[in-house]
């Protein structure tokens, strides 16, 4: 599990809808990511005189301390995107209401592929609700819904049916490329959250560890890959990471399967992964 909360509000504070799919990993560094789907354009900064900024401000710091607290967590950043890139990157236009979302993550995850799970989740329900400070509760269903966009159901149940075949090739690919240095297989959703393992020397929670300790991932481009350092039980590893071109579409949205590739440090596995990618997608097509 990598999405660990969910939350729905209103720009003006009205708490609508509050989701704790799991209880999220102590002693772990979370993201709480944001996103808006507001329509109104809130009073800018700059009309405000100094003595507004710095209330708000102070009413800002104060409540996110006490918010980390009661998580028994700690804020050392709060990253502030331009005013230029939101508008560039959205269309307020769109939105029907004062909406504002929240999910509480591993850092890990793309977050592109975790604003498409979140954009999917506000069209096909939020937006029926809108406006929220006077609407009817999330039904049972629909939380159905949601928890299973949050966590990749529909990801999990395609790569649980075929498990035998893609533990069979997985495996003796690790057999072969033994003497390569490489040492285990993941299978993970279109946001790089963990599915399935294969091989014995990484558990699911070690993989947790490894992509915690990667560091920053672009985005990649289908049928490529990348490769990344980590660490694990303190020695250094290799991550290769390949993007498939397969895997289940959600009310038109497409999420590929993406492949990790754990290797000693200094593998050089040329094209492998492009050859373990294409096993793998013949099987999850």
């Amino acid at each position: 599990m990598t999405i660990y909360k969910f939350s729905v509000i209103t720009s003006g504070g009205f708490p609508y809808y509050h989701l704790i799919i799991k209880e999220p990993p102590k002693e772990v560094k979370l993201y709480l990511r944001f996103f808006d789907f507001s329509k109104s354009d809130l009073e800018r900064i700059n009309n405000f005189n100094h003595d507004n900024i710095f209330e708000l401000h102070a009413g800002l710091v104060s409540a996110l301390f006490k918010f980390a607290h009661s998580m028994n967590k700690e804020i050392d950043v709060l990253e502030f995107n331009s005013t230029q890139k939101i508008n560039k990157n959205s269309n307020k236009s769109k939105y029907n209401g004062n909406v504002l979302i929240t999910a509480q993550t591993e850092p890990y995850l793309f977050h592109r592929s975790i604003h498409e799970k979140v954009k999917l989740i506000y069209n096909s329900i939020i937006t029926k609700k809108i406006p929220l400070d006077s609407s009817m509760e999330i039904l049972p269903s629909e939380e159905k819904k949601i928890v299973e966009i949050l966590t990749d159901a529909k990801a999990k149940i395609h790569v649980r049916k075929h498990k035998t075949k893609i533990n069979h090739i997985g495996t003796d690919f690790l057999i072969e490329m033994k003497n390569y240095g490489l040492n285990g297989i993941c299978i993970t959703s279109f946001d790089l959250s963990p599915i399935m393992v294969i091989g014995e020397k990484y558990t699911l929670e070690g993989i947790h560890e490894i992509l915690r300790n990667i560091g920053n991932i672009p985005e990649i481009s289908p049928l490529n890959w990348i490769f990344r350092q980590s660490e694990y039980d303190n020695k250094q590893i290799w991550v290769y990471i390949y993007k498939s071109d397969v895997g289940p579409s959600i009310n038109g949205l497409f999420e590929p399967y993406i492949y990790l590739l754990f290797c000693e440090p200094h593998s050089y596995l040329g094209e492998i992964p492009e050859r373990l990618g294409k096993e793998f997608n013949k099987i999850l097509i």
